[in-house]
């Protein structure tokens, strides 16, 4: 049996010896020895004692939980400081929800975080331990609050998920948090000797009051959960309709000039801004009560801050001085997070202010119907019976429709508390305008009568610009117009985009581009037939890479020649990739190709090898290969590892290393063939320095071929049919504008004439498409000179 530690009995004039206590057998002899109410009192007495020990070794370990505790709660902290962030930096301080969303992951740390109020084993008798777990409810709030507008980036299956998923833990909270105002545990205090305090009505009135408090605020902040989800699903159908209609009318530019580019961008903007189902998520009426409440749990939570504690060192739970840092982290956090909520409150200032906005939101009885669309829709959908009952049908339809009767009823109610709710930020609006209407009345009565005062007319093209960005809103209610100024915005933000991605152009690709006239590397690259009779459709990403592998076999070549090939080459891969992903329809095997590409790439910049085989950095002294022996050698290298990998498996059960391996080696054999046939004879004169400019010449003009289709990437990442994503992918496409605005003006005036621009983005067909130029030339050609 585990030993306890040794201490003085004194029990009616009895002194035990504490090591009597060390060993079992000799307590129970000495309660032999004494009278029966005494041993009874001693042996209850020494069973206390063990289950105490026991007790105290067990809780060793929980100031380390009160750390992790606190490391989850820093995290929400710091994802939702990130937000912050990224609001103020792109100037939406509605502040979307980018780093902290509702997710598996945030809900397991938000569980974590919250685990105080979860308790219900351990006491908290201190006055920091109450605030720290009381403080624990107030950071939840803050939290919920936070993560609301993250609803509108979810489709309808994850958005149930998630919903149930916080469901679950808010309900599983406040039942514990319920239980403990039950038991009491939430209203009692031990002193320094040791005892409990007995408090007065009024006291135990006050502190039951607080939880209380908190468990109705985080079931209203479920309501109004649960209420914006069947709103989104309905509003995000809205949006999604005008969102096409305006697409369709929309025409696309035929010559992908930037300017054209520029204004195409502009419209989308304008259309994924307006149109951001977490914007309308941000100025609707329950995110705005989400809001007030947050705000209202965090005066709530400063002031059991400041009423209660009355020494950082109360705290006499397990947890221990753990207690203090958690509850400095998350009062911090508390008053960070809410600044968001809070600044949504004023999110519906983005419309335009006039009578008509002040009526809608103090018309706090009207309902809109995409409240309660949904719910309709389903009230009036038919349900699948599995019973031919008819009885059965009946008593379920009706059952169906009474449910959703008063889902509807209750969905009306809580909109209804929320629009009076939201009222309170906006009467305080609407005070401050009028306060600084009257002042500025004051101003001028009181001013120098013979004053000017110069009226500022906006230009009239400005006028016409903007009207013309009207016509791309996106506007959920027809009756609310969007600001000028907050157009203005918008477009100022997708200016600032573009400056930002301008000082990231790719200045080392630009350099190689510069030396592209027209486009036949593409067309000679590869002109041999292939080994076997497996054919695998083109990429432009693999042969760029061999090329550059082969230019990095030249050992003569200054190391800065290669490196800045390297640096042109690295820099142009990003972009082919983005072509191939977006033009192309990709099958597995292209997939394999790009797979591979990359995994060479890799292999070639970093370790200087191509499939292990290590390339040559200086050419010996006293050894002089020629470009033609150089080529033959990586020929023939290729040709071995392609028979090889026919002759240790067959081709259709390769795995995907094998393969990969294969297409590499097949593409090498190809290239280096076809460069030895277009000298002929003369390869032994071809010195590696002009075998290098050949090479440097193809990979430019492969490029620059590849290159040609990003106008078409720009135009198709500006239209993406996920609404949630449709934000994201737009500004994907200003990012890439900017990048390359130098890169589409150098190459938009080589374009060769009569080219489908179908036909671009695939490698494989661009010599049919210089037969197809060659012939149209020729032809108009002959049409002059007759």
């Amino acid at each position: 049996m585990d030993r306890i530690p040794p201490f003085p009995i004194p029990w009616r004039n009895i002194i035990i010896d504490p090591k009597v206590l060390y060993n079992s057998d000799e307590f129970w002899q000495h309660l032999v020895s004494c009278e029966n109410s005494t041993a009874e009192s001693l042996s209850s007495l020494w069973i206390t004692l063990y289950k105490f020990d026991h007790q105290n070794r067990y809780s060793k370990p929980m100031p380390w939980i009160g750390i992790y505790i606190a490391l989850a709660s820093l995290f929400c902290i710091l994802a939702m400081v990130a937000d912050l962030l990224h609001g103020f930096r792109n100037r939406k301080l509605w502040f979307p929800c980018k780093y902290f969303s509702l997710n598996a992951a945030s809900l397991t740390v938000i569980a974590v975080a919250v685990k105080l109020p979860m308790d219900l084993t351990n006491l908290m008798p201190g006055y920091v331990d109450q605030a720290a777990k009381l403080g624990s409810l107030g950071f939840m709030c803050t939290m919920m609050a936070n993560i609301l507008p993250s609803l509108a980036t979810m489709d309808s299956k994850e958005l149930v998920t998630n919903i149930i998923a916080l469901g679950v833990l808010v309900i599983t909270l406040v039942v514990n948090v319920c239980i403990q105002i039950n038991t009491g545990s939430l209203t009692y205090h031990v002193d320094e000797t040791g005892s409990f305090l007995a408090f007065d009505n009024a006291f135990v009135t006050a502190q039951g009051f607080i939880p209380i408090a908190y468990v109705g605020v985080l079931l209203m902040l479920l309501m109004i959960y649960a209420c914006s989800s069947l709103a989104i699903l309905k509003s995000k159908q809205i949006l999604e309709s005008k969102y096409q209609a305006a697409h369709q009318e929309m025409e696309e530019p035929q010559r992908l000039t930037v300017e054209k580019l520029k204004q195409h961008v502009r419209n989308y903007w304008i259309m994924a801004g307006t149109g951001s189902p977490q914007f309308m998520t941000a100025c609707s009426a329950t995110t705005s009560a989400s809001g007030v409440i947050c705000a209202l749990s965090t005066v709530l939570h400063i002031h059991i801050l400041l009423s209660n504690i009355r020494s950082l060192r109360d705290y006499k739970s397990d947890y221990k001085w753990s207690m203090v840092v958690i509850l400095i982290i998350q009062i911090i956090g508390t008053i960070l997070g809410t600044i968001a909520p809070l600044a949504r409150c004023f999110a519906t200032l983005s419309y335009k202010l006039s009578i008509k906005w002040i009526w809608n939101h103090i018309k706090v009885s009207k309902v809109e119907s995409y409240w309660t669309q949904k719910l309709s829709e389903w009230k009036q959908s038919n349900i699948p019976f599995p019973s031919s009952s008819r009885k059965c049908k009946i008593f379920i339809q009706n059952l169906k429709i009474l449910i959703l009767s008063s889902c509807i009823e209750f969905q009306k109610a809580v909109v209804v508390a929320c629009k009076m709710i939201a009222v309170i930020p906006i009467l305080s609006v609407i005070c401050t305008l009028y306060c600084f209407h009257r002042w500025k009345w004051v101003r001028a009565m009181f001013s120098d009568s013979g004053t000017i005062v110069e009226m500022v007319i906006p230009d009239p093209p400005q006028l016409g610009k903007d009207k013309d960005l009207s016509r791309y809103v996106l506007q959920l209610q027809d009756d609310m117009e969007f600001a000028g100024r907050t157009l203005k915005s918008i477009s100022k933000s997708l200016n600032c985009l573009i400056r930002k991605a301008k000082k990231q152009q790719p200045n080392n690709l630009m350099k190689l581009l510069t030396g592209s006239t027209s486009f036949p590397g593409v067309e000679k690259f590869d002109c041999v037939p292939a080994l076997l009779s497996e054919e695998y459709l083109g990429c432009w990403s693999l042969p760029l890479v061999i090329l550059t592998t082969i230019a990095m076999s030249l050992p003569n070549i200054q190391n800065n020649m290669l490196d800045c090939l390297l640096s042109s080459v690295s820099e142009g891969l990003v972009y082919v990739t983005l072509v191939e992903e977006s033009l192309r329809s990709v099958t597995s095997d292209q997939v394999s190709i790009q797979t591979e590409a990359k995994t060479l790439w890799l292999e070639i910049e970093v370790y200087h090898k191509w499939l292990g085989n290590k390339l040559p950095k200086r050419a010996p002294q006293g050894c002089t290969s020629t470009a033609g022996q150089i080529l033959q050698l990586l020929m023939d290298t290729a040709k071995n590892m392609v028979t090889d990998q026919v002759e240790s498996m067959d081709i259709g059960n390769r795995n995907d290393n094998s393969k990969c391996n294969y297409i590499s080696a097949k593409s090498m054999y190809s290239i280096t063939e076809t460069i030895l046939l277009s000298y002929h004879a003369d390869i032994n004169q071809v010195s590696q320095e002009e075998l290098f400019e050949k090479l440097s010449s193809m990979i430019t003009n492969i490029l620059a071929s590849c290159l040609i289709n990003l106008p078409q990437v720009i135009v198709m990442k500006c239209h993406t049919s996920a609404i949630e994503k449709r934000e994201a992918s737009v500004h994907a496409a200003t990012q890439l504008l900017g990048e390359t605005m130098r890169i589409i003006n150098t190459l938009q005036d080589r374009q060769l004439q009569r080219l489908n621009l179908d036909k671009l983005p695939y490698i494989e067909k661009w010599p049919c498409l210089f037969k197809a130029s060659f012939f149209f030339k020729n032809h108009s050609i002959l049409q002059v000179t007759t």
